[in-house]
């Protein structure tokens, strides 16, 4: 029995949502900035930092499934959730700064940034994973869990667009700001202040909720346990079908977060293209942030409608295609040479007007895959008579980590391959070079939305398959009872 029945009340899914932030946080300074700044920055080659983040997600995902079995393990007077909410935060806090400040201001070894990457990963694993493993416990309908969805997702994406703002107008910005060491510091303490308020706040929010002896006490944890588990969501069928399309949505993500920066520097030249009505020298990388923002809010308002009309596998489906339509046309312009001259205004524009609707329908497409899983717990739970939230969520964190690490590892390799070399000034790179490097990442990013497109519109559970599996559920319940 789900812990709210009915609609939702707006402070929960405010409340809720919020613990997404440290999420975002950390996905801004993973996908966006770390591999620019380790490589261009500390001087690190590329293909040595992607494989090393590569590494710390391997084992982060390996990690994961122990934290979600844990977590549904836990018992205690707070329930089985809260205490990870508070006791993660603040070390994880302590190991983001380091992060952006290894000792002696200079490169690590390689398996120095594994080791901080390592940490950092499964500090954050152990805030989020319980996080979004109580959505299916706070409601088993359809469409409100869609709306937590929304709202975890705005949080995350407020959050990582505020860190993304603040480093192009305040910790790194002017031209070439990206490339200074001096500003990572300040955006690593930042945001790992904003990670310990994200997750506490969140948690003592629900915590009147949610803070609650488990109904029955689990058996105890043990590896083989828990992993038999994750193998287990693995052989349900609905499982299989979205982690295939969620793998090859989820390497497509990585590589478009891992270039971003080098796109938007060295292909488009956003950050030497002056804004000609601001006073104080902003660029045009300054609007990314605002056009993100934009794009999270059309997210926000056609998301529900989309599920409503078309249900969410189609939904992700039509996300997919679109978001490579709109969010590649201006690539293939300017190897057409039939795109304005990158680093002019009338550039930036047209890029920022397919950027917002692009980037909505992309996140439609996460949202729909996210939102899925928790349509497959109830599936399992009537299969098997079991409830495992955070077995599901730690399985969908395996693909999604698994799949990003290949997305940013694949991201140093074009990076390599098209000879782009460290601690290059972008007004010096061969047009060749970036040729090179737009084939590379269009094409990989084609093969990969085409795939997940396919996969996640095969998912088999509709929306009145779970309707009446609750309904049943929810009766056999009551006659236990």
């Amino acid at each position: 029995m789900s812990l709210v029945q009915g609609k939702l009340p707006l402070r929960l899914k405010l409340i809720h949502g919020f613990g997404a932030v440290a999420f975002g946080v950390k996905d801004t300074g993973f996908s966006f900035f770390l591999l620019l700044f380790y490589n261009q920055v500390l001087g690190m080659e590329a293909w040595l930092v992607s494989s090393a983040l590569l590494v710390a997600l391997l084992v982060d995902a390996v990690v994961d499934p122990i934290l979600g079995n844990l977590s549904d393990r836990t018992y205690t007077k707070w329930g089985r959730r809260l205490p990870w909410l508070y006791a993660a935060p603040i070390p994880l806090a302590f190991a983001w700064v380091l992060l952006w400040s290894p000792p002696g201001a200079e490169a690590p070894s390689f398996l120095g940034l594994v080791g901080i990457a390592i940490v950092v990963r499964v500090l954050l694993s152990a805030c989020e994973v319980p996080s979004v493993s109580l959505l299916p416990e706070i409601t088993s309908d359809y469409v409100e869990r869609t709306t937590l969805f929304r709202y975890r997702y705005l949080s995350g994406w407020l959050g990582g667009l505020l860190m993304l703002a603040l480093a192009y107008s305040v910790f790194l910005s002017g031209e070439n700001g990206l490339l200074r060491r001096e500003g990572y510091y300040s955006f690593g303490l930042f945001g790992g202040i904003l990670m310990v308020i994200s997750v506490i706040g969140s948690a003592v929010g629900q915590h009147s909720l949610v803070a609650k002896l488990p109904a029955t006490k689990p058996t105890p944890f043990s590896l083989k346990s828990c992993f038999s588990e994750i193998i287990e969501a693995f052989r349900e069928k609905a499982f299989l079908i979205f982690a295939a399309g969620g793998l090859a949505a989820y390497i497509s993500q990585g590589m478009n977060f891992s270039l971003s920066n080098y796109l938007n520097v060295f292909v488009w030249r956003l950050d030497a293209t002056p804004l000609t009505s601001s006073p104080n020298g902003a660029t045009a990388l300054d609007l990314y942030p605002v056009a993100l923002f934009f794009s999270v809010i059309v997210m926000f308002f056609i998301v529900g409608p989309m599920h409503k009309r078309f249900g969410k596998p189609k939904s992700a489906s039509i996300g997919a295609i679109g978001a490579l339509v709109l969010m590649f046309t201006p690539y293939v312009a300017l190897l057409a040479d039939v795109w304005p001259a990158p680093g002019s205004t009338v550039s930036a524009a047209l890029l920022y007007g397919l950027l917002v609707p692009g980037n909505a329908l992309a996140i439609t497409v996460v949202i729909s895959a996210s939102s899925m899983i928790a349509e497959i717990v109830e599936a399992y739970q009537e299969r098997t008579g079991k409830r495992s939230e955070g077995a599901f969520y730690s399985g969908n964190w395996l693909v999604q980590k698994c799949a990003t690490g290949l997305g940013i590892f694949l991201s140093g390799w074009f990076l390599s391959l098209a000879q782009l070399s460290p601690s290059t000034d972008p007004a010096d790179v061969d047009p060749s070079v970036i040729s090179d490097l737009i084939i590379y990442f269009g094409s990989a990013t084609t093969i990969l939305t085409l795939i997940a497109a396919y996969w996640l519109g095969r998912f088999p559970i509709t929306r009145d398959d779970h309707e009446a599996r609750v309904a049943a559920l929810s009766k056999a319940e009551a006659t236990y009872k």
